[in-house]
């Protein structure tokens, strides 16, 4: 009769489909037969063999209740016809044989071993003195022992790929340590089949070009296309993963050979490069933000209002990569994501800075009134006929209305950062050079972040008006870049290196600039009420 030696079987039951293997990584047969305390001899059919159950049966045609993949175990009582009986084994999907010696026969019948090499099928020898419930417990034992290597393979991957996603360039990062795990190539690509970042050894171009055909069929462009695909295309393994998202972006694999846990560890890799790719799904997406960054920080008050949907405060931030490697969109996009917005600007050509725009946080609840109060008008974003912007920015802050907190920038890892203090909508093409002041100061001093701090203490007591006023006329003789370079010197301290890497110009053009600055002024820079005062007249600039 037959005895299951695996739980939940459907013994009795004839499979239509083969059901899936257990959760457990199939043994290879060598692994079984190195086992020398079994006894267990290969005397006919193809070494390679993998196991993923063992079934004891002594029916004449088992066929019925075998899943596919088993070691199935015999003594031959009913064995009468062994062709028939080993083309019956391999139709089922039997992995391998092993016959038991005596009672019933003393030896392995010639007619079986003939039959085994005919079909392919491995056929063991058990000797008498091995139980079949010995090689039952051993085949267990050495998926237990599989199982849990293939655990800890896939953490250490979690945590090299969870590693890799904290990077300042994610993306890459993440698609490098995949390509390691897994010994292959590991390439993103777009829904049209464009690469957008890539790791790994790169197949042959007939193999490239299967893999770009699977990612198409994924890529999310037609309801119902599949998240997964796998295919073999010679002797490369091939596999693409849709990630997250609407934009179509296919996560795709070429492997030389396919190990238990690869594809969990791709799992882990596609909600990872999903979730960094979402700021920016796709080439598309990542114009259109930089589009509307742009925009916000050179268009008029009244037309950046209703795009932004808030009245402020905002923050615009400068970013360049501290290892001066350049940022791509989906670098940038995670930057962005980190920092709490969508609005990054990282196409404005090579070696320029990154551009972002934060948004102030969660706004409180202009429109629910406290017991006893009124409650307060909804803040106007757009200009009513005959109001010009500066009336626009004086109606979004209406007396008595709530501000929304700014959101405070924090330094990132692997990020050189240099952000504007929080400021209105009417003010957001000056912050903007603002973030650029901060960034190179940030750079020259070696900080990860600079904030431009307003005006305070004593400078906050002048007119604005009278301030700026006495500012232009102070420094009416210098150019912009010399104004620039003076303002630099002064907020490094008198430091020409800093200054120079700053300004990214040698030290002698910084020393020869802040003589000009001294010559048109007429005045002594090493004196400290000098520098002072052309300090606060610079930063009314």
């Amino acid at each position: 009769m037959d005895e299951p030696s695996m739980p939940n079987s459907s013994a009795g039951t004839t499979q239509t489909t083969p059901p899936p293997g257990p959760p457990t990584p199939p043994i290879p047969l060598a692994e079984l037969l190195a086992r020398e305390e079994l006894g267990l001899r290969r005397i006919a059919g193809p070494a390679d063999a993998d196991l993923l159950w063992v079934h004891t049966s002594e029916m004449a045609d088992p066929y019925p209740y075998l899943l596919g993949g088993e070691l199935l175990l015999s003594a031959g009582v009913l064995l009468t016809d062994p062709d028939h009986y080993v083309g019956r084994l391999v139709e089922a999907g039997a992995a391998a044989l092993g016959f038991g010696v005596r009672p019933v026969h003393e030896t392995v019948p010639a007619a079986l071993i003939e039959a085994c090499d005919r079909h392919g099928l491995p056929l063991l020898e058990v000797p008498p003195e091995t139980p079949f419930t010995t090689i039952a417990r051993a085949v267990w034992r050495l998926m237990a022992e599989a199982r849990h290597r293939e655990l800890r393979r896939v953490t250490r991957a979690q945590q090299a790929l969870a590693t890799a996603a904290a990077r300042p360039d994610p993306v890459p990062a993440v698609l490098h340590q995949l390509a390691t795990q897994l010994g292959g190539r590991a390439v993103l690509l777009t829904a049209r089949g464009q690469e957008v970042h890539a790791a790994g050894r790169r197949p042959d171009p007939e193999a490239a070009g299967a893999l770009t055909r699977l990612a198409r069929v994924v890529a999310r462009e037609h309801p119902g296309s599949p998240s997964s695909a796998t295919d073999t295309h010679g002797g490369t393994h091939l596999s693409a993963y849709a990630l997250g998202g609407g934009e179509g972006l296919v996560l795709a694999l070429a492997t030389r050979q396919r190990e238990s846990g690869d594809h969990t560890v791709a799992g882990i890799a596609v909600v990872l490069l999903s979730l960094l790719a979402a700021p920016h799904q796709g080439a598309d997406a990542a114009g259109r933000s930089a589009a509307l960054v742009r925009m916000l920080l050179g268009a008029s008050p009244a037309e950046v209002a209703p795009l932004l949907g808030s009245t402020g405060p905002w923050t615009v931030i400068h970013a360049r990569r501290t290892d001066g490697a350049p940022a791509d969109a989906l670098t940038a996009g995670a930057l962005g994501a980190s920092l709490g917005t969508a609005l990054v600007d990282a196409e404005r050509g090579a070696g320029e800075a990154v551009r972002i725009l934060l948004g102030p946080g969660p706004e409180p609840d202009r429109t629910a009134a406290r017991p006893g109060e009124t409650a307060a008008r909804p803040a106007r974003t757009t200009a009513q006929p005959g109001e010009t912007a500066t009336d626009l920015a004086r109606l979004m802050a209406q007396p008595g209305e709530a501000a929304a907190e700014p959101a405070r920038p924090a330094p990132r890892p692997g990020w050189t950062l240099g952000a504007s203090a929080p400021t209105p909508v009417t003010a957001l093409a000056a912050a903007d050079a603002l973030a650029a002041r901060a960034l190179a100061h940030a750079r020259a001093t070696r900080a990860p972040l600079t904030v431009d701090a307003p005006a305070g203490g004593l400078a906050a007591l002048v007119p604005p008006e009278r301030a700026a006023a006495h500012a232009r006329a102070l420094l009416a003789p210098l150019t912009a870049p010399l104004a620039d370079t003076l303002r630099s010197w002064l907020s490094l301290h008198g430091s020409w290196d800093r200054t120079a890497v700053a300004l990214g110009v040698h030290r002698n053009t910084v020393r020869q600039r802040i003589g000009r600055c001294a010559e048109l002024l007429g005045a002594d820079l090493d004196d400290m009420d000098v520098r002072a005062e052309l300090w606060f007249a610079l930063r009314q600039t």
